[in-house]
């Protein structure tokens, strides 16, 4: 793969699609590879006859795919209907099968709400302790802290691979490795960097990880989680024995094989070199900004070790939602929140030690397979001129 993707057509007409991080659009490849087990493989995969073979066939085929992508075997991979049910079953899974009194669970201050509102609810429901790690000023963990924290109760460590706000990638092989000399678990949610860095769960070491279809060019509602070969978790749904028994239910053949797809193509651009390709359009859009509002531009996050796509700054003296309002050109995320009419500052940001101010005047611009430097220039135009305005 060493020409451009096909052109996209839902691209194509609106403002500048700078929010891969919140969701990709479906590559046309997978969705033409998917479309088949919608309409003429529409059998059950379990079934004994004919009707049955093709989706079978199809499902263990992506199965190889996404294990391919991880560096997992195909029988640790487990599919599911989205990130936050494949963390579900990896955090609670974990918990309720450890048959701990009182399960200790580590996490991160800067974790998606699917970890840490479970781990919240392991809490309340299931009487587990957890430890919520500290950032730094980059929004990565320190590894003495969580060596700190370990005990001989902790059954689960889970940490992101990546931040979706800022692009900071956790030193997860070391932290996995202080894990295991404890004998936890370490759980490793890798939905937005899967697709978009090599990620091999051996070289990690870690024992679980969350795989996500719709931040890697596959429909929403697919997911996958690693399970390593050995590691007992309680099922998230009781039933017919699919998916290792970890999942029950007849299997959406179609959306596996959409994962399936996604994961191959991933695995063909990184092959390619596309990330580089990538970085260099974030880092252009970086420049244009600095060089358009000089003295007004602060990149949030760390400078090298981050996601190739992600770009999270603050702008002095400007709102982040007021100045995509006035960027109709653009469709891009700040990672704050708006209740009754008042911004709130991103979690992330804050759990960083960023002010109040700062974190308000953040923009995540995030760039995918289909961002060019057209769009880079767009983007930059218009954000300098309304931020100028201000």
């Amino acid at each position: 793969m060493t020409g451009a993707p096909p052109p996209h057509p839902g691209l194509a007409g609106g403002p500048v699609y700078l929010d891969h991080n919140a969701t990709t659009p479906v590559d046309p490849r997978v969705a033409e590879a998917m479309a088949p087990y919608l309409t003429d493989f529409f059998g059950n995969p379990s079934s004994g006859h004919p009707y049955g073979a093709e989706p079978r066939r199809a499902l263990a085929e992506a199965r190889e795919r996404v294990a391919a992508l991880v560096g997992a075997r195909p029988a640790e991979i487990v599919f599911t209907a989205s990130g936050s049910e494949a963390n579900l079953l990896a955090l609670r899974g974990a918990v309720l099968a450890s048959g701990r009194a009182r399960p200790h669970v580590i996490t991160q201050a800067t974790e998606h709400p699917a970890v840490l509102e479970t781990a919240r609810a392991l809490e309340r429901l299931h009487g587990a302790r957890v430890t919520v790690l500290p950032v730094d000023g980059a929004g990565l963990v320190d590894p003495a802290a969580l060596a700190a924290a370990l005990t001989e109760e902790t059954v689960l460590v889970s940490v992101m691979a990546a931040n979706n706000e800022t692009g900071a990638l956790q030193p997860i092989a070391e932290l996995a490795g202080l894990a295991r000399t404890r004998g936890a678990l370490f759980h490793c949610d890798a939905a937005q960097a899967a697709g978009k860095l090599p990620v091999d769960v051996r070289l990690l070491g870690v024992d679980l990880l969350t795989v996500v279809g719709h931040k890697m060019y596959a429909p929403k509602a697919v997911a996958a989680l690693y399970v390593r070969d050995g590691v007992r978790l309680e099922p998230v749904v009781h039933g017919g024995g699919q998916e290792r028994g970890l999942r029950a239910g007849t299997e959406n053949v179609a959306l596996a094989v959409a994962l399936g797809t996604a994961a191959r193509l991933a695995a063909d651009e990184l092959a390619a070199g596309r990330a580089a390709r990538t970085a260099a359009l974030r880092d252009g859009l970086q420049r244009r900004l600095t060089e358009g509002l000089p003295g007004r531009v602060h990149l949030n996050g760390p400078a090298v070790d981050r996601l190739p796509n992600t770009l999270n700054v603050s702008i002095d003296g400007a709102l982040g939602a007021e100045l995509l309002a006035a960027c109709p050109e653009i469709a891009a995320a700040t990672g704050s929140a708006c209740h009754s009419g008042r911004h709130e500052p991103s979690p992330v940001l804050t759990a960083m030690g960023l002010p109040a101010a700062r974190a308000l005047g953040a923009l995540r611009l995030s760039l995918g397979r289909w961002s060019h430097g057209g769009e880079v220039e767009t983007a930059a135009t218009a954000l300098i001129r309304a931020a100028a305005a201000r």
